[in-house]
């Protein structure tokens, strides 16, 4: 039984030496979501300014022409960092510290899920409503569409927006802090290589 250990930590060994792939996979998968949470920042960035700093409708933050132009940089400048792996560790910090304001501002009062998927241990009224308008919407669209070519590819479902991705891509970024961007396919690692000698 120790042998059978002894050999399956030798090959476990063999496939640390593909341990560059997890954080690659993490921040290619971070990329197109920063990159376009960013750019619908920049393309709207007066009422995103708006938005940030209108307590009736919006977060109510102070300073919001500063606050939004930081998230704003940051999601950009994280997506081609994180795309290319240049100052991965640094760059995580911002993203990660955005993830977190916007989950506790913006989706903490909606719960955990961030898609309505009716009742359950993580419901709360807002998903038990948004159940409601989604079986509603359904009734209208069997009625009054083609519900089968809409539905062609997936159903439909009701955003609940809860606190679920965004908490995601914290622990995804949290890990990139520690992890960094990873041996060979970032410009960290190569410049780590050549300039630590």
């Amino acid at each position: 039984m120790i042998n059978f250990f002894i050999q399956l930590q030798a090959k476990f060994l063999l496939i640390q030496k593909a341990d560059f792939l997890a954080p690659l996979a993490l921040r290619l998968y971070l990329v197109p979501i920063m990159w376009m949470a960013g750019m619908h920042k920049v393309n709207g960035f007066e009422n995103t300014v708006a938005w940030f700093g209108n307590s009736d409708w919006g977060l109510g933050l102070p300073f919001p022409t500063l606050l939004a132009g930081l998230a704003t940089g940051a999601e950009v400048l994280g997506a081609i960092f994180l795309f290319v792996g240049f100052a991965v560790r640094w760059i995580s910090i911002p993203l990660l510290i955005t993830m977190i304001i916007a989950a506790l501002t913006v989706h903490l009062p909606n719960g955990w899920l961030a898609v309505s998927e009716g009742t359950g241990f993580f419901a709360n009224e807002r998903t038990l409503a948004a159940s409601d308008r989604l079986s509603a919407a359904k009734e209208i669209l069997q009625q009054h569409g083609n519900y089968e070519w809409l539905t062609e590819h997936g159903n439909f479902v009701i955003l609940n927006n809860g606190i679920e991705f965004a908490t995601t891509y914290a622990i995804m970024l949290l890990v990139l802090i520690f992890l960094g961007g990873g041996r060979y396919i970032s410009v960290d690692y190569w410049i780590n290589k050549n300039y630590s000698k």
